[in-house]
């Protein structure tokens, strides 16, 4: 099954990429090509901040497991086909990156909640007692 949808792919990659090499010339697509392997590369290096970021939205409440899992798995799945050389295959990666800003910063799928089990100076209630009947006894 996965052969069947790989070959159009392929030949769709491989027109799509000569068409451009047509358009812009071999030098240009050459420079493309590793461009977008260095980006490809460096977003795969930085991925452990990715979900470290995802997981700290998790804890905050800002996003659900679900939506944590989805975005850290497009974030891979982005990064691995930018780094495959192909307009195609970059098009799917930035189409799989922008799923994931939209997850993290966009779709908050559950509001902040407030923690109300916080200890600290929120807690504390300054009152000053003033005993008028006293100070004037003890006046007099």
């Amino acid at each position: 099954m996965l052969l069947i949808l790989l070959i159009p792919f392929l030949f769709a990659e491989l027109y799509l990429s000569l068409s451009v090499v047509e358009e812009w010339g071999a030098g240009w697509s050459v420079l493309w090509i590793v461009g977008t392997i260095f980006v490809g590369i460096q977003l795969l290096r930085n991925s452990q901040y990715a979900i470290e970021g995802g997981m700290m939205n998790v804890s905050k409440g800002k996003i659900d497991i679900q939506s944590f899992q989805n975005a850290s798995m497009a974030y891979l799945l982005g990064s691995i086909l930018i780094i495959i050389p192909g307009i195609l295959s970059d098009t799917f990666g930035v189409m799989a990156l922008l799923y994931t800003l939209y997850l993290q910063f966009i779709a908050k799928v559950t509001p902040e909640k407030p923690n109300f089990n916080q200890k600290g100076d929120d807690d504390v209630i300054d009152v000053e007692i003033i005993d008028e009947y006293h100070s004037h006894n003890h006046n007099s």
